[in-house]
């Protein structure tokens, strides 16, 4: 099995993981759900990358982490103004 495929089914699996554990303690929260997933996207992405050439998956993949780590920081923005409001 390639890298790529790997790494897909293992980010998949991470998720439905989360999602069965959400599940269970029935707690869904999207703030939650994606923070967990963004953990899983950089674990994931770190283990499968090289050292010395980068596919194009790979680029793709970390500009979806940059995106998701800007959304990360809107939240914590949001919450730490929520706090300061009270």
């Amino acid at each position: 099995m390639r890298k790529k495929h790997l790494a897909a089914c293992t980010l998949a699996a991470w998720t439905l993981l989360v999602t069965g554990f959400m599940l269970l303690a029935r707690t869904l929260d999207l703030e939650i759900f994606f923070v967990l997933w963004l953990i899983g996207t950089l674990v994931v992405v770190e283990l499968v990358s090289g050292h010395f050439a980068t596919p194009h998956y790979l680029r793709v993949q970390k500009l979806v982490i940059a995106a998701g780590v800007m959304l990360f920081g809107a939240i914590v923005a949001r919450k730490v103004l929520e706090i300061l409001a009270r």
